[in-house]
């Protein structure tokens, strides 16, 4: 099929992906599958991209536009964080990041060594545990392999989702459970018209301030500033369409860009990936023994607090059973220092490697 026939069917795939992915999503959504917008997205336009043997390219701006919204979710839980509790919980969350990254780091390294078309960035990122919706752009911006990272983070993100319920329930909530909901926040024209402003421009800001990853960083630091600034009645929340298009758009990005040859680096790699989310998991599970003694909480609230992932499942599971402040703080230190890691991806590989070869040396 020439190059313009292509072209001429593509109105009709966008529509066909888009029908097949509101259906899927509506249903995955029902049946409680962690990620269901994005996993239908990639599913789709994936299907589209491997049937064709062409790619599915959304447009540019729809992506950016895409991006900061998955951006401005991002900084929604920073803002509601305290400071003062956020300082009392920063030391054993620094512990917690520090076990999470290292192993993170370590598997990325070792995957990227073990396979030539895999390089440093697209292992790290493809293991790092948290803001798994954020790793596909972060990779966009760093030129690492997004299609990769996108497979293997949702790979993460449900095995820990699908597991998380289970092992949660051998140990003992404490109880006094409190429901907590959005639902109270005004709607407002003027804040929805910032969001909207926060999406399109935020990245505009990031690069003229030189942040790293503009487009996912300018929109949550935009985001974290506005909320603060917001009387409590108002929220930055997207609403759910907006939320919803962001995420099948993620989701287009990652599995419109498919191709057989990805899929066959992915699977061969697969065993190797299960394992590292295995010893990722076993890790975080181990790192909450000390955090039950250093903070006087549970083992269910510190399991929860250092869970490698699979956030909404978490702070849901947490909400059921009456857990303390310290799962939603914990986690949010983690997320931010994930989010300064992968934004300084390339300088920090170029660090290890150079600690490695000096140590090698010596």
């Amino acid at each position: 099929m020439t190059e313009t026939a292509q072209d001429r069917w593509l109105p009709l795939r966008w529509v066909l992906v888009a029908i097949f992915s509101l259906l899927l999503g509506w249903g995955l959504n029902r049946l409680n599958v962690p990620a269901a917008w994005i996993l239908a997205g990639i599913f789709t336009a994936g299907a589209s991209a491997l049937v064709s043997g062409k790619e599915l390219n959304l447009n540019r701006h729809i992506s950016v536009s895409a991006r900061g919204v998955i951006g401005i979710l991002a900084g929604l839980p920073l803002i509601g964080v305290p400071p003062g509790q956020l300082a009392g919980y920063l030391l054993p969350g620094l512990l917690v990041t520090f076990i999470t990254l290292a192993i993170g780091i370590m598997g990325g390294m070792l995957l990227a060594r073990a396979q030539q078309e895999i390089s440093p960035e697209t292992g790290i990122l493809s293991m790092l545990a948290g803001g798994a919706s954020l790793m596909p752009p972060l990779a966009m911006e760093l030129g690492a392999d997004y299609r990769y990272v996108a497979l293997s983070q949702y790979l993460r993100m449900s095995i820990v989702s699908v597991t998380l319920p289970l092992v949660a329930v051998l140990f003992t909530p404490p109880g006094n459970a409190a429901h907590h909901s959005d639902e109270g926040s005004e709607f407002s024209w003027l804040v929805l018209g910032m969001i909207i402003l926060v999406a399109v421009f935020g990245e505009k800001l990031g690069r003229l301030i030189k942040l790293p990853a503009p487009t996912v960083i300018g929109p949550l630091l935009l985001t974290v500033i506005i909320g603060l600034l917001l009387p409590g009645q108002l929220s930055m929340l997207p609403p759910e369409a907006l939320r919803t298009f962001a995420f099948l758009s993620i989701g287009w990005i990652c599995g419109g860009s498919l191709s057989l040859a990805a899929l066959k680096v992915f699977a061969r790699q697969l065993p190797a990936t299960l394992l590292f989310i295995a010893v990722l998991m076993g890790g975080c599970a181990l790192s909450a023994i000390p955090l039950t003694f250093w903070l006087d909480i549970s083992y269910f609230e510190a399991y929860l607090a250092s869970s490698p992932g699979a956030l909404d499942t978490v702070l849901a599971l947490s909400n059921e059973g009456g857990a303390g402040p310290v799962v939603v703080t914990i986690q949010m230190v983690r997320l931010l220092c994930v989010i300064i890691l992968a934004s300084h991806l390339p300088a920090v590989i170029r660090l290890i490697i150079r600690l490695f070869h000096r140590g090698h040396g010596a």
